[in-house]
């Protein structure tokens, strides 16, 4: 009997699963890969900038103190989202993301929408729905195929 073989999308998530457990943020855990020509170029998850304390150091989450919504205030959270940290450690490495596709935990927020857009990717593969409104759009005007694909 054959064995059942992951498709690249199932592959592909199960690895943005595992990267998202690195993720220190206390309120949301979510990784990210980059992929071209089906090799992962560039992994990220959020978390604060290099060399700086994570919020359980600091504390706590600030916008949890502040009783801030989900996807409100986004400028008072201490992490990069997953996505950013991707296209940055693909820079950091001299490599182009420029059309990659991307593989996320979650729906990108409209600030990360706009980095996807100029840094070239030219699709979103995501599992979990997020606040997409204006990301959405963006993607749309950009013409960046979307497609979700559910982790087990």
């Amino acid at each position: 009997m054959k064995k059942k073989r992951a498709s690249w999308d199932e592959y592909f998530m199960k690895i943005v699963h595992d990267v998202s457990e690195r993720s220190t943020c206390l309120r949301r855990s979510v990784g990210a890969i980059l992929v071209k020509d089906k090799q992962i170029i560039s992994t990220g998850y959020n978390g604060p900038p290099r060399g700086t304390p994570h919020c359980d150091e600091k504390g706590g989450c600030l916008r949890e103190k502040l009783k801030v919504p989900s996807g409100e205030r986004e400028e008072l959270c201490r992490a990069s989202h997953a996505e950013e940290n991707a296209i940055v450690q693909a820079a950091r490495h001299g490599i182009s993301t420029n059309g990659s596709t991307l593989y996320i935990k979650n729906f990108p927020c409209s600030k990360c929408a706009k980095l996807l857009i100029n840094a070239g990717i030219v699709e979103v593969v995501y599992a979990n729905p997020y606040n997409a409104g204006l990301s959405a759009e963006l993607l749309e005007e950009a013409k960046i195929k979307v497609r979700r694909v559910k982790l087990d």
